[in-house]
């Protein structure tokens, strides 16, 4: 008898969706059925969903139909997606991808949908959540009043797309993005999921100099190792709280460490093959050090220190920077705009560019 094919689903940060579908295929053993909002639907052979680093989190799909609509009146559509799932097979493809074994000792679910509703998202938790408590015999907690899940449950999303409706069942004890890595935070630190895209678009390789000229809580740094290892990894801050902190969450790891001004930077000329970075000039963290009124130092130590074929992997808040680079000979490739908790960063690929402006000699430092 055929085995039916079973579904996975990893979401992720909006933005990140072809970054994730690209590491997914990169992987060799498995395909790509559908890539929507946030989300990418695939099939694998074996035990590859728990250790993508793209996605925020990684499910096995429970069930899939048709979205339910817009109105309250149309709720009673999702206890009918609840009724419908194969509980007991869930539970042995859980297994079978490497995800613990039963449904834990409760429910818990967290819903999203994308347009207008009568409805609001509690009001779908609620209407999915209690349907699987009683059919699995276990307890249901609600997130209604903002209280956090006990310890042990098994966490479950349904979406809402406006054309789908899909429930699924988190894979791992935990979701994806949070990191064992991660002991210890500073304001302002990165999302690992995207750390872990960016250093997949740098492409890095065993050998290449790969720097953070403000490193903060090193997130870049580990996420780059745990893609490439054999690179030489060197971050830089001022402030030596996120020094200690990026040592801390590095500990064990082929990564240096030290104080430094990102608009002076302690590296000879065309040192460093690639340049991985979320500079401070967001709303969290200002720009301190030699950059402080004048963030051009930025561009131009990053110009100085690449190699004639080094990449750098930047997120910014706005576009406005990118006219610092230009003259510097380093070259946007690729733009991509994320949602990221509220804010809307751009993703920046550049490499040398070619002609006048490859040959033209760095300004130095002012």
């Amino acid at each position: 008898m055929r085995t039916p094919r079973v579904f996975l689903v990893a979401r992720c940060v909006r933005g990140l969706e072809s970054a994730l579908g690209t590491e997914i295929l990169r992987t060799g053993s498995a395909t790509i059925d559908w890539i929507g909002h946030r989300e990418v639907g695939f099939s694998s052979a074996d035990g590859i969903a728990l250790r993508l680093r793209t996605a925020d989190d990684v499910f096995l799909l429970a069930h899939r139909r048709h979205d339910v609509g817009p109105h309250r009146s149309d709720l009673t559509g999702l206890t009918e997606l609840a009724r419908a799932v194969d509980l007991e097979g869930l539970v042995r493809e859980r297994v079978r991808h490497g995800g613990p074994p039963g449904l834990g000792d409760g429910i818990e679910i967290s819903a999203s949908f994308l347009g207008r509703r009568t409805y609001n998202r509690y009001d779908v938790e609620d209407t999915v959540g209690r349907v699987l408590a009683e059919r699995a015999g276990l307890p249901y907690h609600s997130r209604r009043h903002g209280e956090p899940p006990p310890p042990g449950h098994s966490g479950w999303r349904l979406t809402l797309d406006g054309t789908h409706a899909g429930l699924l069942l988190r894979l791992g004890r935990r979701p994806a993005h949070r990191r064992a890595y991660k002991n210890a935070t500073i304001p302002g630190t990165l999302h690992p999921p995207v750390a872990a895209a960016m250093a997949q678009a740098a492409e890095l390789r065993p050998g290449q100099r790969v720097l953070d000229p403000c490193c903060g809580a090193g997130t870049l740094l580990i996420e780059a190792h745990h893609r490439a290892p054999g690179t030489t990894l060197l971050g830089f801050d001022l402030d030596p709280t996120a020094r200690r902190t990026a040592r801390q969450n590095a500990a064990g790891l082929p990564i240096t460490v030290d104080h430094g001004d990102a608009g002076a930077l302690p590296l000879p000329d065309r040192s460093v093959d690639r340049v991985l970075c979320n500079p401070p000039w967001g709303e969290q963290v200002g720009a301190g050090g030699r950059l402080a009124g004048h963030p051009e130092r930025w561009w131009h130590e990053l110009a100085r220190v690449l190699t004639d074929e080094g990449r750098a992997v930047v997120l910014l808040p706005e576009a406005a920077g990118l006219g610092h680079a230009l003259p510097l000979g380093l070259s946007p490739v690729h733009v991509q705009r994320l949602s990221l908790f509220g804010s809307s960063p751009l993703l920046i690929h550049l490499e040398r560019g070619r002609g006048i402006g490859r040959r033209r000699r760095l300004a130095k430092r002012t």
